[in-house]
């Protein structure tokens, strides 16, 4: 190759080597503003901790402490869920019950304040009785069950626990009987009955008796 030619070929060179730090770039598009991540709970929903218990594993150095948490949330309006979460601290382990019980809620019936009828959850060595109450009774209940009541929007109901101090069989205990309860209408049309003047003749008959 002959001298003119590496000449050339390093003038070349040279010549791209300055286009590309003297040029100027191609113009990007609008950047697109990053939709913040939801970390956390709706804020339309209301969470209560009802019990949060410290877990020990012992390993070959010693002990690796833990927390669990369970956590009810509810919007006060007919809906309402449980979760329980894990973490190496309170906060986290809370954080993650919310997530979980917002992901898994329940319909509650509810009819002028209170539940539509008598119900009877039970689970495990947990049993909780729930009963309809008149305006201006209130929520009769203690612990995990008022919680799970008020947060699912009942005014007016009576409960009883009949067996079982374990927050973790009552708060389940009550779910099953959450979700036994049916509505008038639900129940009309399992039985294909027409729910016109079902109400004005349960009345009647409630106050005959």
């Amino acid at each position: 190759m002959s001298d003119d030619n590496i000449v050339e070929s390093t003038e070349t060179d040279n010549e791209h080597k300055g286009e590309r730090k003297g040029g100027k770039r191609p113009q990007r598009g609008p950047r697109q503003e990053k939709k913040p991540v939801q970390d956390g709970l709706n804020p339309d929903l209301e969470e209560r901790v009802v019990a949060v218990n410290r877990v020990a594993k012992v390993v070959k150095g010693g002990r690796r402490f833990s927390f669990a948490a369970l956590i009810v949330v509810g919007d006060k309006n007919g809906k309402v869920g449980y979760g329980l979460g894990k973490a190496k601290e309170v906060p986290d382990a809370i954080r993650k019950a919310g997530m979980k019980a917002s992901k898994r809620m329940i319909k509650v019936s509810i009819e002028n304040g209170t539940i539509p009828h008598e119900v009877l959850g039970l689970f495990g060595a947990g049993e909780v009785l729930l009963k309809p109450a008149g305006e201006g009774t209130g929520i009769k209940a203690a612990g995990a069950c008022r919680s799970i009541l008020e947060l699912a929007g009942v005014k007016n109901v009576l409960t009883k626990s009949v067996r079982g101090s374990n927050p973790h069989n009552i708060v389940k205990a009550t779910f099953k009987a959450l979700k036994n309860l049916r509505s008038l209408e639900e129940v009309a049309t399992a039985r294909g009955v027409n729910t016109k003047g079902l109400r004005v003749r349960a009345k009647a008959k409630a106050a005959n008796a």
